[in-house]
């Protein structure tokens, strides 16, 4: 695995800990995506729900495939050993990569301005320069957008074990040596 995939998963997980207890638990899903939802007033009901739909089926996919305990908790090393194993998690992460992107194409232009696209990912929790650098290496358009499609590859890409050196790793950058 490379150290990149490591850096984005140890980053996700403390973002998705939105209570910050240390574990993932249904009710982080729920407040992160209650905090995207907030993040983009604009967005109609149906991609919202779609994006909810998203983090639930993440979630899901979590408890189904690592909560041996049943105690609805998922420890650091369970997330990493599931999210590192495309096999058993490219259904969740597709839908979720499907539901967080197209909900900031608030016209169905098929693309995202700047500011709802830095909106969402600080509702997720990400740093302002990470986002502002992930957004640029998408190479806006002139009215400052990117593809909905290029984000939504670049979501899938931010799971995969195999990946480095991709415009994701801006958001969890190596740790200083």
């Amino acid at each position: 695995m490379r150290s990149e995939a490591v850096n984005r998963v140890k980053l996700v997980f403390i973002l998705f800990d939105a209570d910050g207890n240390g574990v993932l638990e249904a009710d982080d899903f729920h407040l992160m995506s209650s905090r995207v939802a907030a993040a983009v007033p604009g967005a109609d009901e149906a991609r919202k729900q779609a994006m909810r739909a998203g983090f639930t089926r993440y979630w899901n996919t979590l408890a189904s495939e690592l909560d041996a305990h049943h105690d609805g908790r998922i420890t650091y090393d369970e997330y990493q050993e599931c999210v590192l194993s495309p096999e058993r998690f490219n259904g969740a992460v597709g839908e979720f990569a499907a539901g967080f992107a197209r909900l900031g194409d608030l016209d169905g232009s098929g693309t995202v301005t700047r500011p709802v696209f830095t909106d969402m990912m600080r509702g997720v929790g990400f740093d302002l320069p990470n986002i502002h650098a992930l957004f640029d290496a998408f190479e806006p358009d002139d009215a400052n957008r990117i593809r909905v499609d290029v984000w939504e590859a670049e979501i899938r890409n931010f799971y995969a074990p195999d990946k480095g050196g991709i415009p994701a790793d801006l958001l969890a950058p190596s740790p200083a040596a």
